[in-house]
Order: structure tokens, then sequence, then C-alpha cells
């Protein structure tokens, strides 16, 4: 599977893996423990410039993180049909936030690195019985495939418009869901064939 890392060093890079997870966490939880709009716009302001921060990215991401303000936008307008417009930009502005936080932490992050700090986590579990190792493959595979759908998104999307000179939009949808279909059976069956039963 592709993946979205970036192979430029930034000075996100630096940081080590577990206190990137940490502050991921932390601002997911502040996030959503507070209605103080103005709190929640300069956090989307603050993950905005750490994003803008890392330089050039792929177009891929560039077309992600369009996608994500598209989303919060609606969001918001949804919100101020109703009445509610303080509701949506609150909304809107932790959806910011933490799509941008997750982003720039998959970005300089890479996915050996987060499997090594799940298995730190959950070592404690061990003790109970679990198995820690393939826990923290789950975890792993989980974030993965997430990236791997965005990757896949954007090529075919990419094909449709040297196709056509437009975007793919909802037509997309069947062939991406046989993609990630058929990736999925291809990773589990080779999991199956190292793992065992």
């Amino acid at each position: 599977m592709q993946s979205l890392y970036l192979e430029q060093r930034t000075w996100l890079h630096a940081w080590r893996p577990g206190l990137k997870l940490l502050c991921v966490a932390a601002m997911g939880s502040g996030l959503f423990l507070t209605d103080a709009l103005p709190v929640l716009l300069l956090a989307a302001v603050g993950c905005a410039s750490v994003f803008l921060s890392l330089g050039r990215v792929t177009p891929g991401v560039r077309r992600l993180v369009v996608s994500v303000l598209i989303a919060a936008s609606l969001v918001a307008g949804f919100h101020a049909l109703m009445g509610q417009a303080a509701l949506g930009v609150a909304s809107a502005a932790r959806l910011m936030a933490m799509a941008l936080l997750g982003v720039s932490l998959t970005l300089t992050t890479r996915h050996n690195a987060l499997l090594d700090v799940f298995e730190w986590l959950l070592a404690p579990l061990a003790r109970l019985g679990v198995r820690v190792d393939r826990l923290s493959l789950l975890l792993a595979l989980m974030m993965r495939f997430i990236e791997h759908f965005f990757v896949q998104w954007k090529r075919l999307d990419d094909a449709h418009r040297v196709r056509t000179g437009r975007a793919g939009g909802w037509r997309l949808l069947a062939p991406l869901t046989i993609q990630m279909l058929v990736t999925a059976r291809r990773v589990a069956d080779t999991l199956h064939l190292r793992l065992g039963p």
C-alpha cells in the first residue's frame, strides 16, 4: 500500500512518535470538553498553522485538506440553516482542527514507529493474556487503510480527470470500494499465511 508519508524532513519529523500521539489525544479530548467558540477557533488556526509549516505536500494531500474544508463548510452551513450558527462554527472548527492535526501526524510519522508506540502502550494487557502484538498490528492496519483509502481515491480521481477532464465525484465510489475490498482480502490472506490461525 502506498503512503502519504512526507520524505522531506520537517521540524515535526524530529518529534518522538509517542509525543505526537499524546498531543493529538490531548487536543482531541480538549476540543470535545469545551464549547468556548474562541478556544475552538484558536485551536483550528493553530492546527492549520502546524500543517502549513510542513511546507509543500503532494497534490493528494492538498485535495484531502480541501475536502475537509468543504465538509467543515457544509457542517457549518447546515447548522446555520437550522438556526444554530454558533454550534455549526464550533463543529466545523473541531473537524478542521482534528483533521489537520491527524494529517500532520500521518505526514511526519512512519507506521512502524506508530506500531512501536502502540505496543508499548498496550504492554500491560499482556499480563491478562492479550496478544499485544496482534492488537497493535490491528490498530496500525486501521490507520494504514485510512491513509490508503485517500491514496486510492486520488489515483482514481486523477485517472478520471485524464479521461473526461472532470472530477470523478460519486462515480468513484464503486471502483474505490472494489479496490479497497481487494486490498483488504490480499492483506488478510498475507497475514493468515504469516501469522497462522
